[in-house]
């Protein structure tokens, strides 16, 4: 998430400990499949790793992975929970040059305001080594809002995902839509983004 939107942070500050813990049935076939497109011990950026099940799910296949999230208290929740260091990291502050084969940002990029997206999309090519794989996860839509909670949503279309991702900066762009659900319990349409690196 972006401290652009206070009130987006404030819900996470609030529910750290909740949100972080939630017990609920996992399926890690996404990343299964994300992963199978990294080689072996791979080095992996992971932004907004919430509670850090995909962060243990990585470890545990073997995957070389550097947990951040964006708000300090649910990093210090994964961090309780994995035993390992997680870094507090906005988005805008990604700094890595050349440094990593992955980037997972799994439903976290889409509290970034529409405005501010394409820069940190950039942030991101810039981290990836080349040929790197970016997933992110949004809520599909076709304008920015927030949810029930007060959290802020960008909720992108297929084609504008497409534009603010830079189509010149990336070997190809593949964007699947599937039905799922999220914190709400609701059923939502997503959009998966697998981007990979120009070589």
């Amino acid at each position: 998430m972006t401290a652009n939107d206070p009130e987006t942070l404030a819900f996470y500050a609030d529910e750290a400990v909740r949100y972080a813990n939630q017990s609920q049935a996992r399926a890690f076939d996404h990343l299964d499949a994300y992963l199978a497109l990294l080689s072996p011990g791979a080095r992996i950026l992971e932004l907004g790793c919430g509670g850090g099940d995909d962060t243990a799910h990585m470890l545990a296949r073997g995957f070389d992975v550097a947990p951040t999230d964006g708000s300090p208290e649910i990093a210090a929740e994964a961090q309780k929970r994995l035993g390992i260091a997680v870094d507090v990291l906005q988005f805008e502050h990604i700094a890595a040059d050349n440094a990593y084969d992955g980037v997972w940002a799994s439903a976290c990029l889409l509290h970034v305001p529409r405005a501010g997206l394409p820069a940190i999309i950039s942030h991101i090519n810039r981290a990836l080594k080349p040929g790197g794989r970016f997933f992110a996860s949004f809520k599909a839509g076709t304008a920015e809002g927030r949810d029930r909670f007060g959290r802020y949503f960008n909720y992108p279309s297929p084609q504008w995902l497409r534009q603010a991702y830079g189509e010149d900066r990336w070997h190809a762009i593949d964007i699947a839509a599937l039905m799922g659900s999220g914190y709400d319990r609701e059923p939502t349409e997503w959009l998966h983004v697998i981007a990979t690196k120009r070589p």
